[in-house]
């Protein structure tokens, strides 16, 4: 970069931060308490670990407070405070199967197995802005869920809501990759074009979440995938978080977390370019985000169909990265005098007349 810092501007610095605390911590009102953005901005919680990649809803409800609001810079500090972090221990592969679905849709099937079971969802009503006051909204307001007591499960178990089937294996695409055994570790090793679909999907998951769906959108518009796309099913729900126990081997249940996940079909699979079969999508992450899901379900059937179009894979692997966004918009609010100066004096020499044109 062409910027360079100057010393002596250390006392505006220093002002400009204590302005930045008198907004965050001054004010007439109340000061937020950690239980309030958990509680009642539980999306904006939830979107800021995903981005982050580290399920930590306290922590993200203090980067969230710490921003003002702001979801990208908030994803930022948590994902600089993760990186302070010792690694303890590496999880188990855990199933899909293993996710206690509160919700859970299938826009494919008209009766899935289980039923379809939509929770708690907007979707089916209409965006209206609700202007009433606390004190109203708090009188219709359905009464509190009890509290699930120890040993009491949140949701039914999971043999009472069966997955959805996938279709006949005639008609499925085989994505199994034999050389991608392990997840692909993005925090350890940089995620360039050619790496397997394991780094695209955890490239994905880490996304800014606006910047995700619109690539997919923006892809799955275009003509050449004029082919439809169809969720098979949508779940939300609590997934164990299992690792090996350091004495007996044997895997433990240390926590769960909540994940939003997606698979969507699309025909015409490569390598069967004839549509003779269908392949899927799958999108998993952090937090209640459907949208996120769905978008990189497709993206990555996107990316599966024509890697060498559009460099959707280079996009996916390099332009998502929402810390990494605001950091480039960041540094362009850092001194680039240095270059506008020899971009001014480089316009002035091509315009500067030619002495010898007089002659």
């Amino acid at each position: 970069m062409g910027y360079s810092g100057v010393r002596g501007g250390q006392e505006a610095i220093h002002a400009a931060e204590r302005l930045a605390c008198r907004d965050r911590l001054g004010g007439a009102s109340r000061w937020l308490e950690l239980d309030q953005i958990t509680g009642r901005l539980g999306l904006a919680v939830d979107r800021v670990t995903g981005e982050a990649g580290l399920w930590a809803p306290e922590l993200a409800a203090r980067a969230i407070r710490q921003s003002r609001g702001d979801l990208l810079e908030a994803a930022q500090l948590l994902r600089a405070h993760r990186s302070t972090l010792p690694r303890l221990a590496y999880s188990s592969p855990v199933p899909a199967a293993a996710i206690r679905p509160v919700r859970r849709i299938s826009p494919a099937y008209r009766n899935p197995p289980g039923g379809q079971i939509l929770g708690a969802t907007h979707d089916y009503t209409p965006r209206i802005l609700d202007l009433a006051d606390e004190d109203t909204a708090r009188a219709t307001a359905p009464p509190p869920r009890r509290p699930a007591t120890a040993g009491t499960p949140v949701v039914a178990p999971d043999s009472a809501v069966p997955p959805v089937g996938l279709p006949p294996a005639g008609l499925l695409a085989d994505r199994r990759d034999p050389t991608d055994p392990e997840p692909f570790d993005i925090t350890r090793a940089p995620a360039r074009p050619g790496v397997p679909r394991s780094a695209r999907l955890t490239a994905m998951t880490r996304a800014e979440t606006g910047s995700l769906t619109h690539l997919w959108y923006l892809v799955a518009q275009a003509p050449r995938n004029a082919q439809p796309e169809i969720p098979l099913e949508l779940r939300r729900g609590h997934l164990p978080l299992r690792i090996e126990h350091p004495f007996t081997g044997s895997p433990v249940t240390v926590a769960g977390v909540r994940v939003s996940e997606a698979r969507t079909v699309r025909p015409d699979a490569r390598p069967h370019p004839d549509g003779s079969r269908i392949d899927i999508g799958y999108g998993l992450c952090l937090g209640d985000n459907e949208a996120k899901a769905l978008a990189m379900a497709g993206l990555d059937l996107l990316v599966h169909r024509d890697k060498t179009a559009d460099r959707l894979e280079q996009r996916v692997l390099t332009a998502l990265d929402g810390p990494e966004l605001a950091g480039y918009l960041e540094h362009l609010k850092l001194p680039h005098y240095v270059d506008f100066r020899s971009i001014v004096d480089r316009l002035r020499a091509l315009q500067a007349p030619n002495p010898e044109e007089g002659l």
